[in-house]
């Protein structure tokens, strides 16, 4: 179980704030949260990286405008560039937050990362939830990047909207170098001095009173200092008058014996800095826990997959090893920096073994005809919401246009409006809806791609504001295409626009409304968790969620490759009409696939 607590530094102030989880070896890592000044300053490397990188990519791409072959060559650059502005910033965060540990640039340029809030790496998934929600965080037209800073700032884990939902947790990467060097100094050369003078209860009272010297007052740290060098100098002789020096020399002197042969083996239940048995025990395991920290870190980073099948179990007994040693560390009450150090060890041997155990990658041809429609069958009640959400006020509004012509002022843009009066004047002389020369259609496609697409993305997002967002997108949606259409009715014009909706239609409304039940299973997690906690029942549906939204990506991107090259070309009408009739039948299949793959997980137990 997590369990967030606020750790004291070397002094007692409550300085770091710090996340405890467990492992499956029932051994506790504290990992230590990132702060909302590390998480803005990392933010704004990361923007102004990927902000040079698009400036860079536009300059490119106005040379090539200016100096390189015009045509169809440049439109399909043009449209390239159109989809990396539209995505550039939720592709850099998704794809280095995913593949780079939980690291961006800015991330590691601060010394921090994403992880789940079970201390494991982020997963693809999350990743998406966590970049799709920045929507949200970041990017909120009233308010940009205050909702994320005002979370961060007052959450007790330090969680934007974007990290509760996808179940991830910002941590430090413990800005300091990875060796025991700089934890506990090399073990000198033991000379053999004799057996300890002090007892080992005077021993750890000496220990104590160094330890907490420095936190006396002076009068009281000069009158304990005086007794305590009374009460020794009988057997160890004073060679100097200064109490302190004398029982700084004589700790030293007494700490070498008790490293040598003649040393005794002290009892563990100290409160001071050390014991002989912390210090033995340290010594004896620092080469192994080097060893095994740089291995840990380099199948952190790569996976397990790059042991050789032979090295796997020998890799899981050194990481029990470790964690035995994590718990036995606190129980010697070990420095608190080899702690640190240990907990270190014992998570990057932790994330690389769990991370992968009994999971291969999860190839994209799956995720596209398999987890995605599978998604959306699972939600098909949510997406059938979202359907009369849309549909209704498309009626509406159709009704209303119909009935009421006059309303049009009111209920329809005034460019569409226009485009309604020439409709029948373009109709006559053979001149299709919104057809554009052949160079231009590359980026009408990508333009209409990245607009639905950002649609879709509001209407997922808008489901963490209790789903309000999402039925605005949808209500306001269908009431335009429906007052639209009317209009276009009304001018005798309602079959030429019909054919230019038709090859891409479809597909379109079927991706918005797929969108929209992705934000409402959302809403219905945060509203009626039922027996889950609001915590848990955001993390399991949005993971759900969140593959619903790469069933929309995958449909708008082929309903805005159609809309782009095919609906507003000048091809005959009978290729669009058949176009609408392979959708369906795309969508029939596709629906199928889902829910076959729906049914195997249903029928399948879950996986630990």
């Amino acid at each position: 179980m997590n369990a967030p607590a606020r750790e004291s530094g070397p002094s007692g102030a409550t300085l770091r704030q710090q996340l405890g989880i467990e492992t499956p070896e029932h051994v506790a890592l504290h990992l230590e949260l990132a702060g909302l000044g590390s998480r803005a300053a990392a933010a704004l490397v990361d923007t102004l990286v990927a902000g040079s990188g698009l400036l860079l990519l536009f300059w490119v791409v106005s040379l090539v405008g200016v100096i390189g072959p015009g045509g169809m060559l440049v439109g399909w650059v043009l449209a390239l560039v159109i989809l990396l502005f539209g995505f550039a910033f939720l592709g850099y965060f998704v794809l280095l937050e995913a593949l780079n540990g939980g690291r961006t640039l800015g991330k590691q340029l601060l010394g921090i990362r994403v992880v789940m809030e079970t201390g494991h790496a982020i997963t693809p998934t999350a990743a998406v939830v966590r970049g799709l929600f920045r929507l949200l965080d970041c990017y909120f037209p009233l308010l940009p990047f205050l909702p994320g800073l005002a979370m961060i700032f007052l959450h007790r884990e330090n969680q934007r909207f974007g990290d509760l939902v996808a179940g991830t947790i910002v941590v430090r990467d413990r800005p300091m170098d990875w060796s025991l060097a700089s934890a506990v100094p090399a073990t000198e050369e033991v000379v053999e001095t004799g057996p300890p003078e002090l007892t080992d209860d005077e021993f750890r009272l000496l220990d104590q009173f160094l330890a907490r010297s420095g936190d006396l007052e002076p009068v009281v740290q000069a009158r304990l200092a005086a007794e305590l060098a009374r009460r020794f100098q009988d057997r160890v002789p004073r060679r100097t008058a200064d109490a302190d020096a004398y029982l700084a020399g004589l700790y030293a002197d007494e700490q070498g014996k008790r490293r040598s042969r003649f040393a005794t083996r002290a009892r563990t239940d100290v409160a001071g800095r050390t014991t002989v048995t912390a210090e033995r025990f340290v010594e004896r395991k620092r080469e192994a826990w080097e060893a095994f920290h740089a291995l840990a870190t380099q199948v952190e980073r790569s996976g397990v997959a790059r042991l050789a099948s032979q090295e796997i179990p020998a890799f899981a007994a050194r990481y029990r090893e470790a964690a035995a040693d994590l718990a036995r560390a606190r129980t010697y009450g070990v420095d608190p920096r080899v702690v640190e150090y240990l907990e270190r060890v014992v998570s990057a041997g932790h994330n690389a073994l769990y991370r992968a155990r009994g999971r291969r990658p999860t190839p994209v041809f799956r995720y596209l005809v398999r987890d995605f429609p599978a998604a959306v069958v699972q939600s098909w009640a949510y997406v059938a919401a979202a359907f009369a959400l849309f549909a209704v006020p498309a009626a509406v509004g159709y009704g209303l246009i119909r009935s009421h012509p006059e309303l049009q002022d009111e209920l329809v843009s005034p460019v569409m409006v226009s485009r309604a009066r020439q409709a029948a004047a373009n109709q006559a002389g053979g001149v299709g809806y919104a057809e554009s020369p052949r160079e231009e259609l590359p980026v009408i496609a990508s333009a209409i791609i990245s607009n639905n697409i950002r649609i879709g993305f509001w209407a997922f997002v808008g489901g963490f504001l209790a789903g309000l967002p999402t039925v605005l997108v949808l209500v306001t949606n269908g009431l335009s295409l429906g007052a639209g259409f009317g209009l276009f009715v009304n001018y005798h014009a309602g079959g030429y626009l019909g054919t230019f909706v038709a090859g891409h239609g479809i597909l379109e409304l079927t991706a918005i409304f797929i969108a929209g039940g992705a934000g409402f299973r959302l809403a219905g997690a945060l509203l009626i968790p039922g027996d889950r906690t609001r915590r848990d029942a955001l993390v399991l549906e949005g993971r759900i969620a969140a593959r619903m939204i790469g069933a929309v990506v995958t449909l708008l991107a082929i309903a805005g490759t159609i809309e782009g090259l095919l609906s507003a070309s000048d091809a005959a009408a009978g290729y669009k009409l058949l176009t609408s009739a392979l959708s369906a039948l795309f969508l029939v299949v596709y629906g199928l696939s889902g829910w076959v793959d729906w049914q195997r997980g249903a029928r399948e137990p879950a996986s630990a």
